[in-house]
């Protein structure tokens, strides 16, 4: 008689990159309730606070001071285990700061060069405008080795890839307020939302932190990043959790879209344009066709 060929062994752990599952512990207790817990979850768990950005509505702007800061957050803290490969240090002259300031900060970084030297071996250098924010990591195999097999997620376009969906009938509204703020208002309710005591019956798994603004689950393997008094400001600025959030946030905000103030001013003359083009095209067919019978 044949044998029943032998089962596949388990894989213990995660691929290289994924993230701990958090959301499997609120399930589990989902499922052990009663019959109104059987349903899914749903996440985020609050829905992020709406804020008052400068360069929100059709009139917005950059605050140039808000923006340095939210850089200087991202520089002593986010870039520790976030990359931002998309963004060019001469980007920067357009928070204010002059091509020798751009220079100085570039020359902070020791950059691999692209192109090996005379020897055909690979060297770094210290960075120059052209260059882009350096990875912490050399690959993303190495940064979720790093972190507990979570790999921490490039933040060049995190404040447009990340956002609540804010249903019907508001986002009819924001067609007309060009409600373009999603990323930020999310990004501000993460960072502070850590703390907080999980609902009873909700289980956490070891190595992640509660949250319950987290997009994707109960809870994510980042531990809390922001405490007061963690970044010295040189503005006089508040030095707290919630203003660090927020001007990391309006930072991400304009590396994501940096053109964002440009595009809704443009965007508002064309709408005047055109409701001044209707209301002469109407004029002129009311002249043209007045003596004509209907």
């Amino acid at each position: 008689m044949a044998q029943a060929p032998a089962s596949a062994p388990d894989v213990a752990g995660q691929p290289p990159g994924a993230a701990p599952d958090a959301a499997r512990g609120t399930e589990a207790a989902h499922a052990s309730g009663g019959a109104s817990e059987h349903a899914t979850p749903h996440y985020p768990l609050e829905k992020p606070q709406l804020l008052n950005w400068s360069f929100a509505g059709p009139f917005g702007h950059w605050d140039l001071g808000q923006l340095q800061r939210g850089l200087k957050v991202y520089k002593e803290v986010c870039s520790a285990c976030h990359s931002m490969n998309l963004v060019s240090f001469r980007n920067f002259t357009a928070l204010g700061y002059s091509d020798a300031q751009v220079r100085a900060l570039a020359a902070e970084y020791q950059i691999t060069d692209p192109a090996p030297n005379a020897q055909g071996e690979m060297f770094q250098r210290p960075g120059i405008p052209a260059d882009r924010l350096p990875s912490p990591f050399p690959n993303p195999e190495a940064a979720a080795a790093a972190l507990g097999g979570a790999h921490p997620p490039d933040l060049s376009l995190i404040a447009k890839a990340r956002a609540v969906e804010r249903g019907f009938p508001t986002f009819v509204f924001d067609i007309f307020t060009q409600y373009a703020e999603g990323g930020p208002d999310y990004i501000h309710s993460l960072l502070t939302g850590y703390g907080r005591t999980p609902p009873e019956g909700m289980v956490i798994n070891p190595g992640t932190y509660y949250n319950p603004h987290f997009i994707a689950g109960p809870a994510l393997a980042m531990a809390p990043p922001l405490s007061d008094g963690q970044v010295t400001y040189d503005d006089g600025a508040p030095q707290t959790v919630d203003q660090y959030s927020r001007d990391v946030s309006a930072f991400l905000m304009w590396a994501a879209e940096p053109h964002l103030v440009e595009r809704k001013a443009t965007g508002f003359v064309v709408m005047i344009f055109l409701i001044g083009f209707a209301i002469m095209l109407a004029l002129v067919k009311k002249r043209v066709w007045a003596g004509t019978p209907h």
